[in-house]
């Protein structure tokens, strides 16, 4: 099964069966005190949660997923809300299919997807001065098993690696929940 139709299967249910309405990333709430609107990117979306809090705090939000079920109902949403928010059906492996312009974002966020060949396209499209918000399953310590490929996985620290040399807002590391976090502001 490719991953389109392994994710439109999950947002599928979810949207049907278990009725859910898309929520933002608490780590994300808990930052935005300091975006301020503008023009802001969310690689592989999902059902859109982030996108439509974003969009209500000023962001015209460029919205991408591989899942055609997720994008139509993120689009869907925004379109009621009257929400600036342009959704896309795309293959973040194939990152140079969609037409991102250098220094075109001020805000990039990626949450439980992991595409290490991002980063540096992140670097790239986000503006000077810029933020970038990451949150995924990291290699927890504590946990041995949470359903989800090492691969799919940061190392510990690997964020601040990464991103170290910017200004880091906030970053943790939560051992219980496997998770790693970090919000920075492009210098």
């Amino acid at each position: 099964m490719n991953s389109r139709t392994k994710w439109n299967r999950k947002y599928n249910e979810r949207i049907t069966i278990k009725q859910e309405e898309p929520e933002a990333n608490d780590r994300l709430r808990g930052v935005s005190t300091s975006l301020k609107g503008g023009r802001a990117l969310d690689l592989a979306c999902g059902l859109g949660g982030n996108s439509l809090f974003l969009a209500k705090l000023n962001y015209a939000v460029d919205a991408i997923d591989v899942s055609d079920v997720a994008i139509d109902f993120l689009h869907d949403r925004a379109v009621h809300q009257q929400l600036p928010i342009n959704p896309l059906v795309s293959d973040l492996t194939d990152i140079s299919n969609i037409p991102l312009e250098k220094n075109s974002f001020d805000l990039v966020i990626i949450t439980y997807y992991l595409d290490r060949g991002l980063f540096p396209v992140v670097k790239s499209i986000l503006s000077d001065h810029g933020f970038f918000f990451m949150e995924t399953y990291y290699q927890s310590p504590r946990l041995d098993h949470q359903g989800v490929s090492n691969q799919y996985k940061l190392e510990p620290q690997e964020l601040l690696r990464e991103f170290g040399n910017w200004k880091v807002l906030f970053y943790e590391e939560n051992e219980e929940e496997g998770r790693q976090t970090i919000f920075c502001q492009k210098s």
